[in-house]
């Protein structure tokens, strides 16, 4: 099992611890609607770990998906109801400045946060716990996927919306990386295709002041085909799926949720100190549902 990783700093790791798009009668502001249709998921280029193959062709249907990572006062704001209607989180959420992506939040926080964010729009909450809507505690809950709620993406509905119809790419933009596309930890002598001019292990340097973390303001780089903004770097997004290293080798092929069970949940999308192959859109990773880290945010969807 890969764990996660990160740059030259050692982090501590704390366990427990706008716009507007829509389909026809349908519009959500601030998120974009995903169509539904079929994509090649996994390891494209052969360069990757064991665990991003086989590639394999999977079909999801169409939802709705946040154009850029939760903020910290989107976080706040939903929170701030949440833990007056019966809800506790384990973590309060932390983030570089307001329009920052939240960090520091358990894939439990983050599930928790939205069913709050469901029950504060009058939505049906996706996640619940021997029938009853999920708000404390650390249980490993259902998942109501007809729900109008929010959730978490699937793996698969992550890695088909991050490559934005770009098939066969390393990256939501093309094969290639560097500072205008994300922000990464360069290494232009490391990987053949970070074509950054940086020679040695660089934050990006707009946003390396202030202390960790080095995130930057959500939606700073150019959107992908869909429409999203930071599907690569910035901060790791918490999904659904437990992680199954060998799971792609029996994954159904339309609309798979992950394994049944496991030890860890995946995060998608390398992170502010993480490099160029971490940034690959088939990359994987993941870590234990409980811990909180300083370089994991998420985005949610919606059908």
């Amino acid at each position: 099992m890969k764990k996660f990783r990160v740059g030259m700093f050692a982090f501590a790791v704390m366990v427990g611890v706008s716009g507007c798009n829509s389909r026809e009668g349908n519009p959500t502001e601030g998120m974009v609607w995903i169509p539904g249709g079929n994509f090649s998921m996994g390891d494209i280029k052969g360069e990757g770990e064991s665990d991003e193959l086989p590639v394999h062709s999977v079909y999801v249907d169409g939802f709705y998906m946040d154009r850029t990572e939760v903020t910290k006062a989107q976080w706040d704001a939903v929170y701030t109801w949440a833990v007056t209607n019966g809800y506790r989180f384990d973590h309060a959420g932390s983030g570089k400045a307001a329009n920052h992506p939240v960090h520091t939040v358990s894939w439990y926080d983050v599930v928790k946060w939205c069913n709050a964010r469901s029950e504060m729009e009058g939505r049906t909450p996706c996640y619940t716990v021997s029938g009853s809507t999920y708000k404390t505690g650390q249980s490993v809950p259902d998942c109501n996927f007809e729900a109008n709620g929010y959730r978490l993406p699937t793996e698969a509905e992550w890695e088909y919306a991050a490559r934005g119809e770009l098939e066969g790419k390393r990256f939501p933009w093309g094969d290639t990386i560097t500072h205008d596309n994300a922000n990464y930890r360069a290494n232009g002598s490391a990987y053949s295709y970070d074509a950054s001019s940086y020679t040695t292990y660089t934050f990006h340097p707009d946003y390396d002041e202030g202390g960790y973390p080095y995130t930057s303001p959500v939606g700073s780089f150019d959107a992908n085909g869909y429409g999203l903004h930071d599907m690569t770097g910035n901060v790791y997004e918490w999904c659904w799926d437990w992680h199954g290293s060998v799971y792609y080798t029996s994954s159904p092929s339309s609309n798979p949720q992950g394994p049944s069970s496991g030890s860890y949940r995946v995060f998608r999308g390398g992170f502010w100190d993480y490099y160029a192959n971490g940034c690959r859109t088939a990359f994987r990773n993941g870590s234990n549902p409980g811990g909180a880290y300083i370089f994991v945010g998420f985005r949610v969807v919606r059908p």
